[in-house]
């Protein structure tokens, strides 16, 4: 960690490093007040709840699906520094629209916002990592990841203590107005740093800009030019189950809290904090066991701890009191002074760090095994087969949920998914390490 650090002194990497924190601060303190206003202060009924962050989440993903293949060719074939700042100018338009909807109450307008977040997330996607081996030198890239994945994190955190923060003030109301402001300030300092990143012109060996806009098509041709290249192929797939796993915990956080755990927003907050600062503690972590060596060596033992730990949460979820009717939901407090409260915390806490392991190496991997002219189109095919298990992952939640299943129980899919995800990262450390 301490060899990594030295990174965030210099222009090379410190400027990109503000923008993605900033970006993903603004996308979870957005994202944050949406869900807490409308799990809470609009919606009543806990399957209606439990639809509505599925399909919350199903549609900020879809534009990684339908896009990124336009992105990837982009970044591959233009400066990255002059898309970043094309993509910062479009934030501060879509944090309007985010915040009329947040003083409005208004829900469509609130997922217009949230899908136009997703756009914007996915042609700043490959970005953010096919600079690093630009800018780097090969031996700086696993702490560059590294940084960007705990930064990443950190940001998630606050941007959701934010949210949480200005959106429920008191027990008889909501506040937007300054979740509302505050989006928007965000998105204009994002832009001015954005600003700021080195020019990132595409290298000598980089194909001509020839756009294919016909989205199916080049998301085709581009995933299978990378997906025969069995080590890629191998990586993708992994990395794929671990954000499917990710996305079917994030879209149950607010109802596991309240209709699985009986607790209420302060809590949901509290459990969305733990799990990203333990993705932040495993991304340095993995970096510090790796000795800046990119290596899928710990991949298999981070997944199956994933999956220990989710297996452990689901047991203590299941059997967790139930509160009485009429009764409120309990506030942090009363959670925690609960039996097993705090082995909740640690189980959640277990699975974040050992996400952050096994996913960090593996995109190191991806931007290390090509030529740096191909490494956007490369994160952009990732981006596109983590994007249709995502959306897979939310459909089958969806579903699920229809059919009745608990959100508890919904936590078995992450346990079994964390098991295929532990034999992909076993062969790829056979085939590369």
């Amino acid at each position: 960690m301490q060899d990594s650090l030295h990174l965030l002194k210099t222009r090379r990497f410190l400027p990109l490093f503000a923008t993605q924190f900033l970006g993903a601060f603004n996308d979870n303190l957005f994202r944050t007040s949406m869900v807490l206003l409308v799990i809470y202060g609009i919606y009543g009924d806990p399957q209606q709840e439990a639809t509505f962050s599925a399909v919350a989440g199903g549609l900020f993903i879809l534009p990684f699906f339908l896009l990124s293949a336009l992105a990837g060719q982009l970044a591959d074939s233009i400066d990255k520094a002059r898309i970043i700042r094309i993509v910062k100018t479009a934030e501060i338009l879509i944090m309007i629209v985010g915040a009329a909807g947040l003083l409005l109450h208004n829900v469509p307008l609130l997922l217009v916002a949230l899908a136009a977040m997703g756009v914007h997330s996915t042609f700043f996607g490959p970005i953010k990592y096919a600079v690093l081996p630009q800018h780097l030198e090969d031996s700086e890239v696993l702490g560059g990841t590294g940084l960007v994945e705990a930064g990443t994190y950190v940001a998630i955190l606050g941007g959701t203590l934010l949210g949480g923060v200005l959106v429920y003030q008191h027990a008889d109301g909501f506040h937007v107005a300054r979740a509302a402001v505050a989006v928007i300030l965000v998105a204009l300092i994002g832009r001015w740093v954005g600003g700021m990143v080195p020019p990132a012109p595409p290298q000598a060996d980089a194909p001509p800009l020839k756009m294919d806009w016909h989205i199916i098509r080049a998301s085709v041709t581009l995933v299978n030019a990378t997906l025969h290249i069995r080590r890629l192929f191998i990586a993708i797939l992994a990395i794929s189950f671990f954000w499917a796993m990710g996305a079917v915990l994030a879209a149950q956080f607010p109802p596991l809290v309240k209709n699985g755990l009986g607790s209420d927003q302060h809590v949901a907050t509290l459990f969305l904090a733990v799990f990203s600062i333990g993705v932040a503690l495993g991304s340095v972590a993995v970096n510090r066991l790796l000795g800046g060596h990119v290596s899928a060596r710990y991949a298999p033992v981070s997944a199956l701890g994933m999956g220990l730990f989710v297996l452990d949460l689901y047991r203590r979820v299941k059997w967790w009191p139930e509160i009485a009717p009429g009764e409120k939901l309990r506030g942090l407090t009363a959670f925690l002074a609960l039996p097993n409260s705090w082995a909740v915390v640690l189980d959640l806490l277990g699975v974040a760090i050992a996400g952050g392991m096994f996913v960090v190496p593996l995109y190191a991997f991806l931007t290390t095994t090509v030529a740096k002219s191909e490494t956007a189109r490369t994160v952009a095919a990732n981006n596109i087969v983590n994007s249709g298990f995502m959306v897979l992952a939310t459909l089958i939640l969806t579903l699920a949920v229809q059919l009745g299943v608990t959100v508890a129980d919904s936590l078995l899919i992450v346990a079994i998914a964390s098991v295929i995800a532990a034999w992909l990262g076993w062969l790829l450390h056979k085939a590369c390490d």
